[in-house]
């Protein structure tokens, strides 16, 4: 099992969100490293769940991978704001996963936390101007965030 963190817009679909529908895909990816990233993800895998874009923004829960390699099917509707018209059926640009929720932490761990907590090294997130969506977290950082959700 491998550890990922996933970023969200809470307006866009939160961790309640998912909490509410028990599964989705995590579609509208449309960075080629953050799509890489996803291309690695295995059934199994853990995800921390991150709130951007918010105040403060910060990891809020867990999610785990139930599908990969599944192809992004926003890519191909003309009336989806993650179109992209390069991307044909028959050979996708855009892959991801179908997450399952797991838990929402008691509290948010938040971005001041993180930074005050972790390196740049040990999570990609806290580096300055970082702005991918889906990002890997090693195994010795995942311990450490789920001591500090409370869930070791």
């Amino acid at each position: 099992m491998r550890y990922w963190l996933v970023k969200s817009e809470p307006s866009e679909y939160s961790i309640a969100d998912l909490a509410r529908d028990g599964e989705e895909i995590w579609d509208g990816v449309r960075n080629y490293q953050a799509r890489n990233f996803l291309r690695e993800m295995a059934v199994g895998d853990r995800l921390f769940y991150y709130h951007s874009n918010t105040k403060p923004p910060g990891i809020v829960g867990l999610a785990e991978v139930t599908e990969s390699d599944i192809v992004d099917p926003t890519q191909f509707d003309p009336q989806d704001k993650h179109y992209d018209p390069k991307s044909k059926p028959e050979s996708p640009r855009w892959r991801t996963v179908r997450l399952k929720y797991v838990a929402t932490f008691g509290e948010m761990i938040a971005l001041d936390v993180l930074k005050a907590t972790f390196t740049p090294e040990e999570l990609v997130v806290v580096r300055r101007g970082n702005r991918l969506s889906v990002m890997p977290v090693p195994e010795a950082t995942a311990v450490k965030l789920l001591g500090l959700a409370g869930l070791e």
